[in-house]
């Protein structure tokens, strides 16, 4: 599954890996890192996940697409790699303030729902997450319930 993943991303990318300026301690990296486990975590990466999550991490971190395939592919290194979240958790939890981890509980919905549902296997570990994020129940069935209904209605209003 990741050895896909990381040939889609080595295709996309011409081949190249080239060494980016993300680091250990980079909460992007991190942030990377839980949404690509999310894309996986049901055995079955498809590719709106993909398109998905390379969309997210360029207009929520202002990355250009040559930026957010490293980002990517280091990301993927970082999750197989990990043997737990809160490698990860614990960088956000630095880095960011409350709405900030908010906001990647949101994220790592947005993954989940690009393949058209939740699975539970996603749904537990963005709660997993959000519980080492210091995010809410409250909150996380609030965000979690804003971006189904925004996935059902393809973003647009209700009128």
């Amino acid at each position: 599954m990741f050895r896909t993943l990381s040939d889609f991303i080595t295709d996309i990318t011409g081949g190249a890996r080239e060494a980016a300026a993300f680091d250990e301690t980079d909460y992007r990296l991190a942030a990377a890192a839980l949404l690509v486990h999310v894309m996986s975590i049901d055995g079955a990466v498809t590719v709106e996940e993909q398109a998905v999550l390379r969309t997210i991490l360029a207009n929520r971190f202002g990355l250009d697409a040559k930026e957010s395939e490293a980002l990517v592919e280091l990301a993927i290194a970082k999750d197989a790699e990990a043997v737990d979240l809160y490698a990860f958790t614990s960088v956000l939890n630095r880095a960011l303030d409350d709405e900030g981890r908010r906001r990647i509980v949101e994220m790592m919905f947005e993954v989940a729902y690009a393949d058209g549902g939740l699975s539970e296997f996603e749904d537990n570990l963005v709660w997993r997450a959000a519980e080492l994020l210091n995010v809410g129940s409250r909150d996380r069935i609030r965000i979690r319930r804003e971006v189904r209904e925004e996935t059902e209605t393809g973003g647009e209003e209700p009128e």
